[in-house]
């Protein structure tokens, strides 16, 4: 693909069927040990859920907090608080989840037993934005003031393995892409564009409206639908700059290789996205099109490159 630069515009047991009396909103969830030591020596493990921010909605959404034992790990306690939280969700005005998001790889199976025990649809992904806040939230201003709390990690963490880069599919390659911004106003309007295949999240807090975020065009001439629709069940995360390779970030740990850039070219892509983690909390954006002129768009995703919480 070829480059250019250029700016862009714009029943029991089982899961209820949606009401339309009740705000229907994807679920964000977390099952996972905390750094704090119960009585017993054993660390706290503790199930977060929130719902992903709709659209112009205010407020913080749904969330549900529960901790379980060490010794009930297993999906079998985590289908049982999952009907908890869907009590308390339609008590607090919210419906079932069309899809319930895992953060975590090595918690996947067991939430997708618990999951399908339930009917909920279970997507495995990092894109779950409003979760790593509220953790980010509770490992600085809650788990500190609970007893037991665990100052520092006891062993030196281990450093991340990325898998390689794979190029996209023949049949999901565009015919080029090019860089592109657009002012943080202009994407918090985004929700009255025309989008085939749209991935939206709320932006009140990343800055102001005339702060630039740096993007990418995909084009297609031929196929540019088509590919919005492969690209929105990756699960599209963030974009990165490794070691001269565009990549795409996706899913739990995929990692699609975009294009080649010369050295001075991934310096400054770099640097831009470094300067949106600062400036806009690390808002990004990736657009699917025919092409440049067209009016709406195929796909577009509001992407965010936040630390791993």
């Amino acid at each position: 693909m070829s480059q250019a630069t250029e700016e862009a515009r714009p029943n029991a047991g089982r899961a209820p069927s949606p009401s339309p009396d009740l705000l229907q909103a994807d679920w964000e969830l977390d099952y996972y040990s905390r750094p704090i030591l119960e009585p017993d020596g054993k660390k706290r493990w503790e199930l977060l859920i929130c719902s992903t921010p709709l659209q112009g909605a205010e407020g913080s959404g749904f969330r549900f907090s529960l901790n379980c034992p060490a010794a009930s790990v297993n999906s079998q306690w985590l289908k049982q608080s999952l009907e908890q939280a869907m009590e308390q969700a339609a008590r607090e005005g919210y419906g079932t989840p069309r899809k319930l998001r895992c953060w975590r790889a090595s918690m996947r199976t067991m939430v997708q037993r618990a999951a399908e025990q339930l009917g909920l649809e279970l997507i495995p992904s990092r894109r779950c934005y409003a979760l790593v806040e509220w953790l980010q939230e509770r490992q600085l201003k809650v788990y500190p003031a609970e007893e037991g709390y665990m100052a520092g990690p006891l062993a030196p963490a281990p450093l991340p393995i990325q898998p390689v880069a794979v190029p996209l599919p023949e049949a999901a390659r565009g015919d080029r892409w090019s860089w592109a911004s657009l002012p943080l106003g202009a994407l918090r309007e985004a929700a009255d564009w025309e989008v085939s295949f749209p991935g939206l999240v709320p932006l009140a807090g990343a800055g102001s409206d005339e702060a630039m975020v740096s993007g990418l065009r995909l084009f297609s001439a031929t196929r540019s639908l088509a590919i919005a629709g492969w690209i929105a069940g990756l699960e599209p995360v963030r974009l990165e700059v490794s070691g001269g390779q565009l990549v795409l970030e996706a899913g739990l740990e995929d990692r699609w290789l975009l294009g080649n850039l010369d050295a001075d070219e991934a310096e400054a892509a770099a640097q831009a996205f470094r300067a949106a983690r600062e400036q806009v909390g690390g808002v990004q954006f990736l657009a699917v099109q025919s092409h440049e002129n067209q009016s709406g768009f195929d796909g577009f995703w509001v992407l965010r490159d936040l630390p791993d919480a």
